[in-house]
């Protein structure tokens, strides 16, 4: 919230999002900062802005349409589903006449992914075989795999993607905190005899198109058909807390800290 403002762009009064760090208060020429959409209504915690109609929401949003590319009537893959970037892509792959089938760590996660429209999800964490979870949850494979995680479950899920499947790479999680990086199985037969697209992406690729992807967004969370989970940390001396928690999966949705 801008509190003091000498810039007539940024009236006093007005929300911004703006990456500054971990702070409670910055000072700014207004480089950086974005409005929140004029037409946000009252009845919306403006912290979705953080989340489903923010970064990770275009991000979900711009990596399933531009390099994904689904398709009506296809199968969509996507790891750490209930997190803030993968609860919005299997939504909208919903939305784009998918069949989706997500995966999380905890039977909570599982259960409220079937409860925001996803047709099959699992526990990674608990079945004896990922591949087997997978074969069963889709036998006839995947047209896109959206993935947030890497690692292992990349080179066990690439084995099962259908003829000219395409694979947005968004993040590595499983990989992040490695002291020494993992080795494969590698990814060159299965791109080869699959003929795979395998591309990976950051969101600020499309930052002419934000106020696209942000309108449909907030039109989707307005009709109701993209529940925005958020998980929200009171107070700013918590923040390294609930980061730390994010990373290990503690939260549903968007990880949001209320200074």
């Amino acid at each position: 919230r801008i509190v003091e403002s000498k810039n007539p762009a940024f009236a006093v009064g007005a929300f911004v999002v703006g990456d500054a760090g971990w702070r409670t208060h910055f000072i700014s020429d207004g480089k950086g900062l974005r409005l929140l959409p004029s037409n946000w209504p009252e009845s919306l915690p403006r912290s979705l802005a953080l989340g489903t109609v923010g970064m990770p929401g275009l991000t979900a949003y711009f990596g399933l349409l531009e390099v994904c590319k689904m398709k009506p009537g296809e199968t969509v893959l996507v790891n750490a589903a209930a997190g803030a970037v993968g609860s919005v892509v299997g939504q909208l792959a919903k939305i784009g006449g998918c069949r989706v089938v997500g995966c999380a760590g905890s039977d909570d996660k599982v259960a409220y992914l079937k409860k925001i429209g996803f047709d099959d999800a699992f526990n990674y964490k608990t079945v004896k075989s990922l591949d087997e979870a997978l074969r069963k949850a889709s036998p006839d494979g995947y047209d896109c795999f959206f993935d947030n995680v890497g690692g292992e479950f990349a080179s066990v899920a690439i084995n099962q993607m259908k003829k000219y499947g395409r694979i947005a790479v968004c993040g590595a999680i499983s990989q992040y905190n490695d002291s020494v990086p993992q080795k494969g199985p590698y990814v060159q037969m299965p791109m080869i005899f699959k003929e795979l697209q395998m591309e990976g992406f950051l969101v600020t690729r499309w930052n002419n198109r934000w106020e696209e992807g942000l309108q449909a967004l907030l039109k989707w969370v307005v009709e109701g058909k993209v529940k925005c989970p958020e998980q929200v940390t009171e107070g700013f001396e918590n923040m390294p807390m609930a980061f730390i928690g994010m990373l290990k999966g503690e939260n549903l949705g968007k990880a949001v800290v209320k200074v």
